[in-house]
């Protein structure tokens, strides 16, 4: 009796431990699982087409926000719109422009990748199914914010 007592305290202090030593799962992290799902239930890829595509579309999901982030990092820190030069304000709709053709750019580049590896209706479906997640999340996120 006292050897089990034992072996469950030590099995207790390895759970504890192995959890708080977990990483805690981000936000991004948790949109980025539910849009892989969202896709695959509304595309329905082959085990081959995914495997070919979900690296390609990763690759592109990366460039889109590294070029997100940049924008925001030159041309949005602590920026006060009411207060604004009309020089910072020029600046600032460039910058939004240069993001605006950069991630159209990308997306050009990414169609016809994605065409090599999918079916032409799929690669239409995948568009199709990135606005109907977006419209999702943004349904999710304001229901949440009312119930709070």
């Amino acid at each position: 009796m006292k050897r089990s007592f034992t072996y469950l305290l030590i099995a207790l202090c390895c759970l504890t431990v192995f959890s708080a030593l977990a990483q805690p799962v981000s936000k991004r992290d948790k949109i980025d699982a539910l849009r892989v799902t969202f896709i695959n239930e509304k595309v329905n890829f082959t085990a081959a087409e995914s495997q070919a595509f979900w690296p390609l579309y990763n690759e592109y999901n990366d460039k889109i926000e590294q070029a997100r982030k940049s924008f925001r990092q030159q041309c949005v820190k602590n920026i006060d719109f009411t207060t604004l030069s009309d020089k910072d304000a020029e600046t600032y709709l460039n910058g939004e422009l240069s993001l605006k053709q950069k991630e159209y750019e990308l997306y050009k580049d990414y169609f016809e990748k994605f065409k090599k590896v999918l079916p032409i209706k799929k690669v239409a479906l995948l568009r199709r199914a990135e606005e109907e997640f977006r419209k999702e999340l943004i349904r999710n996120i304001k229901a949440n914010a009312t119930e709070q």
